[in-house]
């Protein structure tokens, strides 16, 4: 097996870790994953009250015995809002839940460091999900137990930075002290071996398990990213401040139309909103919507459940760090 300071903090298998994904990162396939020997991921925006996501933790916590993620997004949204950060940094910290991910600003900007405080003190890992090494050690100085190093290849929203993952992770890696998970073109055991020979502690995939078979998206979905390849994702929203990479659709090609002849975000919203994106994965219409997934698409070539795949990748990154280390000679 493959032993490091992920698997060691928090007692798990493998060093692979669900990120976070609006709609799909709910009880069922955030427990899949721990029960497969990852950490799943329970993604706080899916859930508008407090009881509904205590409950969400709850339930996760009988369908899994293991470790799991609590992701909380920190990025501008329309439905979410500063009164429902405070909320999920309350639960997270009374439920005592194993791990954060941060997404988008730092935690200690939105909520102080008095937040930060009081989950360290629940037993709570902090892990700040960041584009940069200035933003990496802004999270360690903070408090920080870990960093997501998300290079510009990722799927949702990468930093304007634009830096790609095999350059961010190393730069990371050499700039703090805390672990480092790399994000970001990761689908397969050979990815994996990357990062880790970079020296990442573990490493994040969402767009991979899009793909699998507990994963509650339709199936058109599903084969629509084993049929695609990596070149086949753009980006679009920069023009308002808030870059994102998704599949290449009609409707992406809309929305980058409206920004070319200079529209707003109030003539963005209708095609890139959350309910319509909820929408496409219940139906499996691939043009309806942003389906926001990584250059990763093009490692994906089946659809496994998720313990197939979390055994598969170990075994392949097993296979090729070993073959590396052999290919040097005294």
């Amino acid at each position: 097996m493959i032993k490091t300071a992920i698997t060691e903090m928090f007692g798990v298998k493998y060093p692979i870790i669900c990120g976070a994904m609006m709609w799909l990162c709910k009880p069922p396939l955030c427990s899949a994953v721990s029960n497969a020997g990852g950490l799943g991921n329970l993604t706080a925006a899916n859930y508008e009250t407090e009881d509904d996501f205590r409950n969400a933790i709850k339930e996760t916590r009988k369908l899994t015995k293991n470790p799991f993620m609590v992701n909380i997004t920190l990025l501008p949204s329309i439905r979410i809002t500063s009164e429902h950060y405070q909320m999920y940094i309350k639960v997270c910290a009374e439920e005592k839940v194993d791990g954060l991910e941060i997404s988008g600003a730092p935690l200690d900007s939105v909520g102080g460091m008095h937040s930060i405080e009081t989950l360290k003190k629940a037993g709570v890992k902090l892990f700040q999900k960041v584009g940069s090494v200035r933003h990496a050690l802004h999270a360690q100085k903070v408090g920080y137990d870990g960093i997501y190093a998300a290079g510009y290849e990722e799927g949702g929203h990468p930093l304007s930075d634009d830096v790609c993952t095999m350059v961010l992770t190393s730069r990371i890696v050499e700039s703090v002290k805390i672990p480092v998970v790399t994000v970001g073109g990761i689908a397969d055991g050979r990815t994996m071996a990357g990062a880790l020979t970079l020296g990442a502690q573990g490493v994040m995939m969402a767009s991979r398990f899009i793909s699998t078979k507990e994963c509650p998206v339709h199936d058109n979905i599903k084969q629509e990213l084993v049929k695609r390849q990596e070149y086949e994702t753009t980006m679009f929203g920069k023009s308002i401040g808030l870059q994102g990479r998704a599949l290449k659709s009609k409707v992406i090609q809309d929305v980058i139309a409206l920004e070319e002849k200079g529209g707003g975000i109030e003539s963005l919203i209708p095609l890139i909103n959350g309910q319509r994106i909820k929408e496409a994965w219940e139906t499996g219409n691939v043009d309806y919507a942003p389906l926001m997934v990584g250059q990763a698409i093009g490692l994906i070539k089946d659809i496994p459940t998720c313990e197939e795949l979390l055994k598969r990748m170990n075994s392949e990154a097993e296979a090729f760090l070993k073959k590396a280390s052999s290919m040097i000679t005294a």
